[in-house]
């Protein structure tokens, strides 16, 4: 579909995903679909947005325009991974200054005697202990000093910092220290993050470094957000009555708008990531197909996760080794993509990743790059079929390619003293890049006793359908689904969101099998209640009616004694939460005990305001001649083959294909092996089997 073919009155949706080397938007209009990538632009990621936004616009009737945009963004997640922050200081209770710095006994590295903790995000000048103490119940033990504040501002100012985070001890009890003191810090006129607003919950590291992560990506991320709303409503000058509505993906599968995630940018980490996987479990479910690992390769790295009918949260992330307590889709993410940079080291192995070429200078066959990657080691194994990127937009150069390929076979050669080609060298490449993905694909599935053979892999990302079948050997994973639209599908995942407000509050509840559970109850009764109001009251604001809104409790739940617990549902019935509780921690860690007490640790609340999705409607079963567009010589092993190549646009619902073939659209190329087949379901996806052998 042309954005000329957009017709009025009607809104128009647009999902934006910006990733390492290409930024995808989806624009969606009644039943109509339009997707197009465009060049990132690293340096400033609001550059490439506006430009992909003007394409749609332009040209269209400057009648009255309904528009809704959801936004992936990697903007903090950059920030974080880069260090490239704000000036950021930390207030907390005098004696705990040092707790980010100190965190958990607990080792990532058992056996290195050099591991390295990763560096606080605030360096210990700016960090400041204040004499104040609020007991484990609330009661205010040592009140604040109205001078002491003063100082405190004064110091600030001196030092000049551009954002704050306050996290007091046992504050997520008693708030009204970190009230005060952020009154008093206002006068400084920057942002300000404070613990009990964003992460009411004990662990005062996991708490501390929670905020102290969103008070350091603040100012990046609202700046960058104030320029994508000022070049908007440029873009938009034609349309004068038109207010747009921007929403921003979070890391827990929903999103929120622009001016929250100004405010906690801390759930916007993994907002990118998150849109494939809310995209993969609702097109899943379209196919009749509820366990799912996704697979999302795209530029720069590849994103997995394990979803057994929904997608699962964690509140135990860690990004870069500093965790983050706030809810977040389980991904787990490795520096793979189709940018990721191949050499030879030092004691002649092969590499791949996690370094990559990026959007600039991109890989070599982009006709700038100087360094191989695996997007040059596909081109020069055939795998392109000859047609370019983007429908043949973006040609490739297969020279300049090869010329790369052939110096890291000469690197090889000289490493191993035998003659490695440069087919070889590719083959290699490959087989690295996939080991890399198939750990990753290991960690979600197996390493946590789930038998990849029962799931289906959902492929998507630029260069998932090229790597997604010799993975699936790899673990043995029976099927593979490649959605319509892979190349954009996070895009696609991102309108596909409700609007998600996240709540919690500890709570401690003991729980004894053999005593009555009223009072736990109406304790947790009331907890709720407080709980949904502000749910309902923050969901409101964004112009949702009590119909668009859906409450979802739940309980943390531990056996007393230990320092960890698992989340169940809640409905009210405590007994079958607990009863749930048992089930799920036998299934995880292979035992439960029906008779020992337990701890409700938190009480935890997800508001959900229901927008409208794209309707996406199945196509009807075709009989028609298919024939491919051309044939291709590739390299699938030692020896070159010719495969037809089919444009994916003309495969009817129902076509079947049981031979090694490349089928290419816009934004991707699956690659079809020897000993699989493929069909068309009426949702337009890739069915991709192991034949069968009798």
């Amino acid at each position: 579909m042309h954005p000329k073919s957009l017709n009025f009155p009607g809104t128009l949706r647009i999902g934006v995903d910006t990733g390492g080397t290409f930024t995808d938007f989806i624009a969606v209009q009644d039943h109509r679909i339009f997707s197009f990538k465009v060049p990132s632009t690293p340096d400033n990621p609001s550059r490439a947005i506006l430009i992909g936004l003007e394409r749609i616009l332009t040209g269209l009737s400057p009648k009255q325009l309904t528009l809704e945009i959801a936004h992936g963004t990697t903007v903090a997640t950059n920030a974080l991974l880069e260090r490239k922050g704000a000036r950021t200081a930390l207030i907390t209770t005098s004696g705990f200054e040092d707790v980010i710095e100190i965190g958990r006994q607990a080792r990532p590295d058992l056996y290195n005697f050099s591991v390295e903790r990763p560096v606080p995000l605030i360096e210990r000048s700016l960090r400041f202990g204040i004499a104040e103490r609020v007991s484990a119940s609330g009661e205010i033990l040592k009140h604040l000093e109205p001078n002491d504040l003063c100082l405190l501002i004064e110091k600030l100012r001196q030092l000049k910092v551009e954002s704050v985070a306050i996290s007091l001890l046992f504050s997520f009890v008693n708030p009204a220290h970190e009230l005060a003191i952020a009154d008093a810090l206002a006068a400084l006129d920057v942002p300000l993050s404070i613990s009990h607003q964003i992460l009411p919950e004990y662990r005062e590291y996991e708490r501390t470094s929670t905020v102290v992560i969103n008070a350091y990506l603040a100012p990046k991320v609202s700046h960058y957000l104030e320029d994508l709303q000022q070049g908007l409503g440029n873009l938009l000058t034609m349309f004068p009555k038109t207010s747009p509505q921007l929403r921003v993906m979070q890391s827990s599968g929903g999103s929120i708008s622009a001016e929250t995630a100004a405010k906690e940018p801390v759930r916007t980490i993994l907002s990118g990531p998150a849109g494939g996987i809310i995209a993969a479990t609702r097109i899943g479910a379209m196919a009749g197909i509820s366990d799912v690992i996704t697979f999302d390769m795209g530029g720069t790295s590849t994103d997995v996760a394990l979803c057994r009918g929904t997608a699962h949260t964690t509140n135990e992330a860690k990004i870069t080794g500093l965790p983050v307590a706030v809810p977040v889709l389980d991904i787990h993410t490795v520096g793979a993509g189709g940018g990721s940079i191949a050499y030879v080291d030092a004691g002649g192995a092969l590499r791949v990743g996690p370094e990559s070429a990026g959007a600039n200078p991109g890989p070599a066959c982009y006709g700038i790059g100087t360094r191989a990657t695996v997007t040059d080691a596909n081109v020069v194994l055939g795998r392109f079929g000859g047609r370019g990127l983007l429908n043949g937009a973006m040609a490739l150069d297969l020279a300049r390619a090869e010329k790369v390929i052939d110096e890291i076979a000469g690197q090889m050669t000289q490493a191993s003293g035998k003659k490695v080609t440069s087919v070889e060298a590719a083959q290699g490449i490959i087989k690295v890049a996939n080991a890399n993905m198939e750990r990753a694909l290991r960690l979600v599935s197996v390493e946590r006793g789930q038998d990849p053979r029962y799931f289906t892999l959902v492929s998507f990302g630029g260069a998932g359908g090229l790597h997604a079948v010799a993975l699936a050997e790899a673990l043995r994973i029976p099927q593979v689904l490649v959605p319509a639209f892979p190349g954009a599908f996070s895009a696609l995942g991102v309108l596909l969101a409700d609007v998600v407000k996240d709540y919690s509050k500890t709570v401690m509840l003991a729980v004894d099998v053999n005593l009555p559970h009223e009072k736990v109850v109406k304790s947790l009764a009331a907890h709720f209640s407080a709980m949904e109001k502000a749910a309902k009251r923050e969901l409101r604001r964004e112009g949702f009616n009590a119909k668009q809104i859906a409450l979802f409790r739940s309980l943390a739940i531990r056996y007393r004694g230990q320092s960890f617990e698992l989340e169940v549902k809640y409905d009210g019935q405590l007994k079958a939460a607990l009863s749930l509780f048992h089930k799920l921690h036998h299934e995880r860690y292979g035992h439960a005990d029906l008779s020992a007490a337990l701890e409700i640790v938190s009480a935890r609340l997800r508001g959900v305001g229901l927008t409208e999705k794209p309707q996406l409607k199945p196509a009807r079963k075709q009989r028609k001649a298919v024939h491919p567009l051309a044939t291709a010589s590739i390299r699938l092993d030692r020896k070159a083959e010719r495969v037809p190549v089919f444009d994916r646009e003309a495969l009817p619902v129902g076509f079947q294909l049981q031979q090694p073939a490349l089928i290419v659209e816009y934004g991707s190329t699956t690659l079809i092996p020897a000993g699989w087949q493929v069909e068309v379901d009426k949702w337009k996806n890739l069915l991709l089997q192991k034949i069968e052998l009798s």
